[in-house]
């Protein structure tokens, strides 16, 4: 099986390698691509790819693009946080919708899926996939959980700190750190992309590849040269905050829902 992966956070498409490794070890990833515009150039071209993940949020925009200026005629199995685009990505010859973190399981399942339907010479979801990301999208199924407490480093010490209470995560030397609301700074172990993935998206923004900030943390918003933002917080971040402008819509869009 041959597989091109779309995913713009490298330890995203890392863990995905390496689940499919585990999984099959005949499976062979072709190309790895984090942008529209990569996306696009490839798939403009005669390929050998069989299948493709695609994460939905990439660095320049969003991955229903790619179809919008090229036509994949090969089965898609989307990835992302953000079950809202649940129907849109039924449309564009899904065969399954993974949410983050990506489960094993969940993955074996949509690579059976794909085998099944190539050997039926079928595409697309059956009625019991769509009738569940209809559900999904309408609330009928459990609803994910998120993180309520982190446990944080504080000298010698190891604290809850309450996820309400922190105003932004970020990177420092190699580290991760968490500023409170009253600006007192804790050591959070663990990946910046696991973190993310477990806080919720109604109230956290990854703002960039160091920084995950808190709605309620957020003073204002500045327009910076070729259409990026500069996010103002408090407490005051030791480093500027800038949001690209690849996501500097979907940040306003954010903020302003």
């Amino acid at each position: 099986m041959k597989i091109v992966i779309v995913e713009d956070e490298l330890a995203a498409s890392e863990h995905l390698e390496y689940l499919l490794n585990r999984i099959n070890s005949d499976i062979e990833v072709l190309e790895v691509f984090d942008t529209v515009k990569a996306a696009v150039n490839y798939f403009s071209n005669s390929n050998k790819a069989e299948l493709v993940l695609m994460d939905i949020h990439l660095a320049d925009g969003i991955s229903f693009e790619i179809f919008e200026q090229v036509k994949i005629d090969i089965p898609v199995v989307f990835t992302t946080a953000y079950d809202q685009y649940a129907l849109k990505a039924f449309k564009v010859n899904s065969i399954d919708y993974l949410l983050k973190p990506i489960d094993e399981d969940e993955l074996t399942d949509a690579l059976t899926q794909f085998t099944v339907q190539v050997k039926e010479k079928t595409q697309g979801m059956d009625d019991g996939q769509l009738k569940g990301l209809l559900n999904l999208i309408h609330g009928k199924t459990e609803k994910k959980s998120y993180k309520n407490t982190f446990l944080v480093n504080l000298r010698d010490e190891l604290i809850p700190l309450k996820t309400n209470d922190i105003a932004y995560f970020l990177i420092d030397v190699g580290q991760i750190k968490a500023v409170s609301k009253h600006n007192q700074t804790y050591t959070v172990e663990g990946k910046l992309e696991d973190i993310e993935e477990s806080l919720d998206p109604t109230i956290f923004f990854r703002a960039n590849r160091q920084c995950i900030v808190n709605r309620e943390a957020i003073v204002n918003l500045k327009y910076y040269f070729n259409g990026k933002l500069i996010v103002s917080v408090n407490p005051v971040a030791k480093e500027r905050i800038v949001v690209s402008k690849a996501k500097a819509t979907e940040f306003k869009n954010w903020m302003g829902s």
